[in-house]
């Protein structure tokens, strides 16, 4: 048998210049960093690939049923599922038990009012809170503290939420409630505080408990941004002649304005989209809008959570396309909400800081 003749690097073969190029183009490319940056670009869009897949999900399995439900779905209370063991219906090519109708009004007034309630309570304690922590307390007792505050941020929802219902609802409503209630005066605003406290599940329930899951997000956030602020502004501000009040309204808090800000959105997005909690402390009404502000409610995380199982049972699958449109509003909720929250935090972060008492 004749010996083979050996290949040629026109050949492609094991020496042949071809794949030693691509070694050394490959070097070249790794040397100059141009794979640490396509990896660095590939990483950044895996959020925006996510959150458009995530998206186009929710907007191709709630299209078929934002024709039926219209605008009532916005306007209306009324959430029922129909007769799901009745004949199937069909409307406009969209099939549904009969009866079934979805009404988001009370959802869509819960989420925002529990977590608007939220971040006035979490807000001011977070801000004040912070600056305790790095202004005024000794170095190892701040120390100790902030991990309380980190630790607090880890416990997980259901834990507060079980907490909220069995301890914290139950002393408001025997203790604090009726006398909010008892002794606010009967004109139009302060009466939605009057009335039938309940048992401690209600809207300011939940608010309070969203506020408590919230302060660790902020308060952190702000102490590590305060500790960035340097000291020559704020000593040049106490020179002036103004006092620790006022050199932290004016000097301190400007500095870190739009920081605070979006901490502050980081928290709202949080106390917008919190399911166990709420769900544990909110009553699970879908009924109508609050009466008052102790009355039972949900939200739209909650009523997703806790009526996702009965959706299954519609074997139209009209109610779990329904539950699919709830959960894209909550979606444009949350992008509307941050944002304005960036177009806030551009417009603070160019603003001057003030200089000496009273400008």
């Amino acid at each position: 048998m004749a010996a083979s003749a050996p290949l040629t690097g026109s050949e492609g073969g094991a020496g042949s210049p071809l794949p030693r190029r691509l070694v050394q183009a490959l070097r070249a490319k790794i040397r100059n960093g141009d794979v640490i940056r396509w990896i660095g670009h590939a990483g950044a869009m895996i959020p925006v690939i996510a959150l458009g897949f995530i998206l186009v999900t929710l907007i191709i399995e709630a299209l078929p049923v934002i024709g039926y439900n219209g605008g009532h779905f916005f306007t209306g209370t009324t959430w029922s599922e129909g007769n799901l063991y009745g004949k199937t219906v069909t409307t406009n090519g969209i099939a549904h038990p009969p009866g079934a109708t979805y009404g988001a009004l009370p959802a869509i007034v819960g989420t925002l009012g529990t977590a608007a309630i939220a971040l006035v309570i979490a807000l001011p304690v977070s801000i004040g809170a912070a600056l305790v922590i790095v202004e005024r307390l000794p170095r190892r007792l701040a120390t100790g503290v902030g991990m309380f505050l980190e630790l607090l941020a880890s416990v997980p929802s259901v834990i507060i939420g079980l907490w909220g219902a069995l301890v914290f609802g139950p002393l408001l409503s025997k203790y604090v409630y009726p006398l909010v209630a008892n002794h606010m005066p009967d004109v139009p605003v302060l009466r939605y505080f009057r009335g039938n406290v309940g048992n401690g599940e209600g809207f300011v329930t939940s608010g309070i408990v969203l506020a408590i899951m919230i302060i660790p997000i902020i308060a952190a956030t702000a102490r590590d941004l305060i500790r960035q602020v340097p000291l020559l502004p704020r000593e040049g501000a106490v020179a002036l002649g103004m006092s620790d009040f006022e050199c932290a309204r004016r000097v301190t808090l400007p500095w870190v304005g739009s920081g605070i800000i979006g901490a502050s959105v980081l928290g709202l997005g949080r106390a917008l989209g919190e399911t166990m909690a709420v769900a544990m402390v909110c009553g699970s009404a879908l009924g109508a809008v609050p009466g008052n502000i102790y009355a039972t409610m949900t939200t739209i995380a909650a009523t997703i959570v806790s009526y996702l199982d009965s959706a299954f049972l519609d074997t139209t699958g009209f109610a779990v396309r329904t539950l699919a449109e709830l959960g894209l509003v909550l979606m444009v909720i949350t992008l509307a909400v941050n944002v304005l929250a960036r177009l806030l935090v551009r417009r603070v972060s160019g603003t001057a800081l003030p200089v000496g008492r009273g400008l």
